[in-house]
Order: structure tokens, then sequence, then C-alpha cells
């Protein structure tokens, strides 16, 4: 998959859920999205990575502090 196909993925999920909204006014559709994304991110990656940190926050391009902190936050233990 390319990053185009995640980008279509998003788009087409969201046209669905502004659709499903008839007419109500849509809030904290950012929180949402990130939300729904996150965990399983980062779930995938640490399964990828055998539950290394270092490996997974190398792979996620993220700080292995700050990736502790977004485990420690969807409880996801390793």
């Amino acid at each position: 998959m390319s990053k185009a196909n995640l980008s279509n993925d998003i788009d087409t999920l969201l046209d669905q859920y502004f659709k499903d909204l008839s007419g109500e006014n849509p809030n904290s559709v950012y929180e949402m999205v990130i939300q729904s994304v996150e965990k399983p991110l980062l779930l995938y990656i640490m399964n990828l990575a055998e539950g290394n940190q270092s490996k997974a926050s190398d792979i996620l391009g993220l700080n292995r502090n700050t990736l502790r902190k977004k485990l420690k936050l969807h409880k996801i233990e390793t």
C-alpha cells in the first residue's frame, strides 16, 4: 500500500463520516481521527519491532520517551 492509497482510504472514511452526520455539526474531528489511528498503529509497530521500544521509535520516527508516553496513554504493555 502506498501513501496515496492510505490517503484515499482516509478520504473515503471521512466522506462517509460527514455523510453519516446528516446535517449535524461535526466537532473534534482531529481528535477522533488521531484516536482511531494511533493505537492500532502503535500495536502494529510494536509487534513488528517484537516489543523493542528503541526499534519501534526508530520506525515511527518518534523519540523513545514520546513512544513510551503514547504506549502508556493507550494502555499498551510491552
